[in-house]
């Protein structure tokens, strides 16, 4: 999809699970799409809007999980 903004997440399980949940909720607030991919380590979420991104980033660190551009 054009206009992705993605974050690799180093999360496995519950974890992952809740940041499933605030990437919907994060989304849904801006009124844009959002999806998980498979990355080689972690799994990749993207953002159609880069401000979702870096929203994420923040709740990210906030949990204490890894991230990083991808």
């Amino acid at each position: 999809m054009p206009n992705e903004h993605c974050l690799i997440v180093h999360a496995a399980g519950r974890q992952l699970d809740l940041l499933r949940g605030e990437a919907s909720r994060i989304a849904k607030g801006k009124q844009i799409n959002w999806w998980t991919d498979r990355a080689e380590v972690g799994t990749r979420f993207c953002f159609e809007d880069v401000g979702a991104k870096e929203a994420f980033a923040l709740t990210c660190d906030n949990f204490g999980v890894r991230c990083r551009d991808g």
